[in-house]
């Protein structure tokens, strides 16, 4: 009879191995990258939204992802300026948006 159980119980544990493998690899691949994000977000001393956003494009950019062209850099310093000044303002809510939409307009 112990044959019997074994016998059922082999091919279950053998399908749940090799269907685990794959995941385990690609996991590994997304520590990898999370962490290369993490240590570059690091390097360049990111905090914030400034983070934010620079890790969600890392995560979900490839190895060939292209660098911010000028504009884009421009465009998210002003942002940030914009932001800062809303802070200083203590601007909230629907006024605050009002407010840094009219300040990214100049």
């Amino acid at each position: 009879m112990p044959n019997f159980r074994t016998s059922r119980v082999l091919p279950v544990l053998s399908a749940l191995l090799i269907v685990s493998l794959p995941g385990t690899a690609l996991a590994g691949t997304q520590q990898d990258k999370m962490r290369s994000c993490n240590k570059d977000a690091k390097e360049k001393a990111l905090k914030g939204d400034e983070r934010r956003t620079f890790m969600k494009s890392c995560l979900s950019s490839s190895a060939s992802a292209k660098p911010a062209t000028p504009d884009e850099v421009a465009a998210q310093a002003a942002l940030k300026a914009c932001r800062a000044d809303a802070k200083e303002k203590a601007l909230k809510g629907d006024e605050r948006k009002a407010f840094i939409k009219d300040c990214l307009k100049t």
